[in-house]
């Protein structure tokens, strides 16, 4: 099997690894003089949702690419890859569970990093998750993909993207170099408890070996200088839970990511709602609505940046969000409904909390305020404000807005 026919099956065995947006699809086109008379190209095949899964064409392989946000916001051609898809571990839930009949490729550090810079060279790809399975231990898996990471850096001078997965189980010296050669280094908490994870991953240690590593790593960014990193800068943290199968309830997921929002400094929460796969001991269990997951990225957006605490939000008797409304305009329902806001003394934290407004639209506010009052909707549809959305919760002047009856 060649180095290309290997990275198809593992990148596209990566696709529960969330890294960007939940639905990632376009990929831009690489220059054709950069293709002419080598052996890749891009190409695209239809999807089911009308739009375009993206790869590249390697060898009459096809190896998926996703689009990803990296910090900063800057979307990005992304590779999803691992340097095995075997596994040590017995996840309940998970594709790649030891005692699953699935085909196993592994790769050694050395032909995945050339592999993978060989298509960085073609300009078909700026950036690279890299992943996978567990083979004698956390510790010994993070020494080789902290190898990968090292000759891709290092010895070939590699200056794109990384974002480099945590190990259970790994020791704080390796997160520390992990740290030093990433630009996002994650770890999957995969249950927001010890009780929860144990139904999902026996043999895992929550505390020990989950939430330790993202503790230590906000330790290290306040305690050392970022100079020994590759770039000056030391990478942002992220995890993921799986949503449904361990019976956990949105209170539980929100509490633990508010706690990790605020003093871990998590940059992201991903949310994977389950689904089960066949061949694991999960393959009855159901699968979980996206709009349970959707709800609780809303969630979680509301925490990082509109300064949402957990008692802000409703939750139904079964501890879950509703679905039926969005946690904002559930919190303004509750909260602002019956005491709405003057939009022009309300600071910049009471104007996050309404609907329609984000800190965008706030700061554009508060600014415009210096030079003006607002009187009425135009005046914000101005601004990018989604002016009906926010009108039931505020107050011009003094007075309800007036809103335009819709057409019949």
């Amino acid at each position: 099997m060649d180095s290309f026919e290997k990275l198809a099956l593992v990148a596209g065995a990566s696709e529960f690894e969330a890294e960007g947006e939940p639905t990632i699809r376009h990929v831009p086109t690489a220059h054709p003089d950069k293709n002419a008379g080598c052996q890749f190209s891009l190409t695209s095949q239809p999807a089911l949702d009308s739009n375009s899964n993206r790869f590249i064409l390697a060898k009459g392989h096809q190896i998926p690419i996703h689009r990803a946000v990296a910090p900063g916001g800057k979307r990005i051609p992304l590779l999803k890859a691992m340097l095995t898809t075997a596994c040590e571990m017995n996840c309940r839930y998970c594709a790649f569970n030891k005692d699953r009949n699935y085909r196993r490729v592994t790769f050694k550090p050395q032909e995945l990093a050339e592999v993978f810079f060989s298509i960085v060279q073609k300009g078909l790809v700026e950036g690279i998750f890299l992943s996978t399975g567990i083979f004698r231990g956390g510790a010994n898996t993070q020494n080789m993909l902290l190898d990968t990471a090292q000759i891709l850096r290092h010895r070939l001078g590699y200056r794109g993207y990384l974002h480099l997965k945590i190990m259970p189980g790994s020791e704080k010296d390796q997160l520390f170099q992990a740290m030093q050669l990433a630009d996002r280094v994650s770890i999957n908490l995969e249950a927001p408890n010890a009780t929860r994870l144990s139904s999902l991953a026996p043999h895992k240690q929550f505390e020990e070996q989950l939430l330790r590593p993202l503790q230590w790593m906000d330790e290290i960014r306040n305690q050392h200088s970022p100079h020994m990193t590759w770039n000056g800068a030391w990478p942002s943290t992220s995890t993921q839970f799986v949503v449904g199968p361990a019976g956990e309830t949105d209170l539980e997921l929100i509490s633990i990511t508010a706690q990790l929002t605020k003093l871990s400094k998590v940059a992201r929460t991903y949310f994977e709602a389950f689904n089960p796969v066949p061949g694991t001991p999960l393959q009855n269990h159901p699968p979980e609505t996206p709009l349970r997951q959707h709800r609780l990225y809303q969630a979680s957006f509301l925490l990082r940046d509109y300064d949402f605490d957990l008692e802000d939000f409703s939750f139904t008797n079964s501890g879950n969000l509703p679905l039926e409304m969005d946690p904002k305009k559930a919190y303004a329902q509750m909260h602002l409904a019956q005491s709405p806001l003057e939009l022009n003394s309300a600071d910049y934290e009471q104007l996050l909390r309404i609907p329609g407004i984000g800190p965008a639209g706030a700061k554009s506010i508060t600014n415009a305020r210096k030079n003006q009052k607002f009187h009425d909707l135009s005046q914000l549809r101005r601004f990018g404000i989604l002016a009906e959305r926010a009108a039931p919760y505020i107050l011009l002047d003094g007075k309800r807005p007036i809103q335009q009856l819709p057409l019949i």
